[in-house]
This record gives C-alpha cells, sequence and structure tokens, in this order.
C-alpha cells in the first residue's frame, strides 16, 4: 500500500465517524477544499462512490460503509500502536539487556537495582554473566559492563565503581603445608587457583607489581573454574591460593578462614565502566540505569584529587 492510500482511506474513515466535511477537516488538520478532493481522489482510484452527500450530512454509501468497517478497526490498532510507543519515550517502561563479569554484577549492579527497580515496576533487567569482551551490537545487549581498560575506543563508557582493590589469599589449611610466599618469584612453587576467560581461552593472569612497575603473572595449579564464587570456595578448602577482589575475602580474613599474603605487591585493578553504542534515543528506563550507576566519588576522595590537581 502506497503512503497515499493509507492517508486518503484514513481520511475516509474520519468522515465517516464525523458525517461531517468541517469537523473532519478539523480533526485532520486540513482545509474543507483539500478534504473534499481526497476524498474525490480515492473514489475516482477506487471506481466507486464512497459517500453520500447533501447539503446537511454526508454518509457513507454501502460500498463505503463496508471499506469503513473492514479498514477501521485496523487504523485503529495502528494508531494505538504507535501511540503506545510513546510510552519508551516519556515514561520508564520496557527490558534492558546487560552484559556484565560476575563481580560487578554481586557489587555494583543488583545492589543498583535494588535501589531502582522497586519505584518501576514497569522496567525488567536482564543480566547475563560473561567474562568475555562481548559485542554489545552484535549480541544485541543495552550495555556491558567490563573493565574500563577493556572497553572499545568508539563506545560511550561511564565510570560506575572506584578502583578494584585485589588480595590474594590461601587458607589455613593450605599455609600447614606450604610456606607463606613472601615474594611473587616464590608463586612458582605454589598451588594456585586459575580463572578461565572464555573469549581468549586463556587463563586470567595474576596483576603484581614488580620494582614499582605493574606486570601480569601467569601462575599454575591443579584447578580452574570460570566463576570467581566457586574459585573461593575451593580456597576456603585449603586447595590452593587465590586472586579474589578484596571485598569478596574480607570477611573470611577477619574471621581467620583465610590468609593474605603479598599484599604490598598486589596493585588494584582499573574501575569498572558501563558501555553502550550511542547516545541517541536512549529510553528513559536506560537513562535511569545509567544515572543509579554512575559512580559519584566520596566527598574525601575528591577533595584529595582536587588537592592533586594543579592550578590553571
Amino acid at each position: 500500500m502506497k503512503r497515499e492510500d493509507m492517508a486518503d482511506l484514513t481520511a475516509l474513515v474520519v468522515v465517516a465517524e464525523e458525517q461531517n466535511f468541517t469537523r473532519a477537516a478539523t480533526k485532520l488538520g486540513l482545509s474543507q477544499s483539500a478534504l473534499s478532493q481526497i476524498i474525490r481522489r480515492l473514489e475516482e482510484r477506487l471506481g466507486v462512490r464512497l459517500l453520500a452527500r447533501t447539503t446537511r450530512s454526508v454518509a457513507p454509501t454501502e460500498a463505503g460503509q463496508r471499506l469503513v468497517d473492514r479498514i477501521g478497526p485496523m487504523l485503529r490498532d495502528i494508531d494505538q500502536g504507535l501511540s503506545s510507543l510513546s510510552e519508551f519515550r516519556d515514561r520508564p517502561a520496557g527490558s534492558l539487556r546487560v552484559t556484565t563479569v560476575e563481580h560487578a554484577a554481586k557489587t555494583i549492579l543488583c545492589p543498583a537495582l535494588a535501589r531502582l527497580l522497586p519505584d518501576y515496576p514497569d522496567i525488567k533487567v536482564e543480566i547475563v554473566i560473561d567474562y568475555g569482551l562481548a559485542d554489545v551490537v552484535a549480541d544485541r545487549f543495552d550495555a556491558g559492563v567490563r573493565l574500563g581498560e577493556h572497553v572499545a575506543k568508539d563506545m560511550i563508557a561511564v565510570r560506575i565503581s572506584p578502583e578494584i582493590p585485589m588480595a590474594i589469599v590461601g587458607a589455613p589449611a593450605y599455609f600447614a603445608r606450604f610456606a607463606e610466599p613472601r615474594d611473587p618469584q616464590d608463586l612458582v612453587d605454589h598451588s594456585c587457583i586459575n580463572l578461565r576467560l572464555p573469549t581468549s581461552d586463556t587463563l586470567n593472569a595474576w596483576r603484581l607489581l614488580q620494582q614499582g612497575r605493574e606486570i601480569r603473572v601467569k601462575v599454575g595449579g591443579q584447578l580452574v573454574f570460570n566463576t570467581i564464587d566457586l574459585i573461593l570456595d575451593a580456597t576456603l578448602a585449603g586447595l590452593g591460593l587465590a586472586y579474589l577482589p578484596l571485598d569478596q575475602v574480607e570477611e573470611p580474613i577477619a574471621h581467620g578462614r583465610l590468609r593474605r599474603v603479598l599484599d604490598r605487591w598486589t596493585p588494584p585493578l582499573p574501575a569498572y565502566h558501563l558501555y553502550y553504542p550511542n547516545r541517541r534515543h536512549t529510553s528513559p528506563a536506560f537513562k535511569l540505569l545509567v544515572d543509579a550507576l554512575r559512580y559519584r566519588a566520596p566527598k574525601q576522595e575528591t577533595r584529595e584529587r582536587a588537592a592533586e590537581t594543579p592550578a590553571d
């Protein structure tokens, strides 16, 4: 169907409903003469009279009424469908898909969603855990969460966390069998529990400091997992050393179930960032999610940064 056919049929339905050219023209935002020409053109194209006109009223002919009865409901459905899209423009609603790593989901995303979602029941969020570097466009995600250094340059990136302190830990049962490592070189004599990275099919290298410079160290051991929860469980069971976010092991360290080693050789990881393709056509729901996740530095950190920034 041509665009002008749709417009002409819409005009016919409005005239039939109003039974008055003046009111119909006002509703359509047309002049009465323009509306009359549209109806005349439609009748000529179809080869049948659609409206019976008198000096006082206008009403569909039998053919016109049959046509209005068929197309009227369809046009109303189209109009309602278009109107419903305004909900996505004006009201926070809709579904969002986010790809993220496990630690960011637990410590950043889930707490933020716990604050956001109760106030917006029409927003639905799907979180997909993946240590690979997902292509959010190709994989149909609205956004992704990764360390800032891993975000592609053509993506918009919003910082959502502070730097991530890391820790190398082992259980007392493990250290009953092996001496604590005193420097990074000692790790070659230890059983280390590794994290598998699916995109590169490699093991996650441990980031350590050597003479003030960060290096990536590949360690060996008997166990490899693809989730940090299982790595933590195995570490608590005394099966090896683990390299984990400090916030995941603070409690067992405080209770003596784990012991931290090589802390002065263990730098923090870069902050997490939310990344997505562009700023255009972002829905109210997505804007709310971005705002809920955006990192706001504590006042003390902000003051320290300001003190370090030289004056212009």
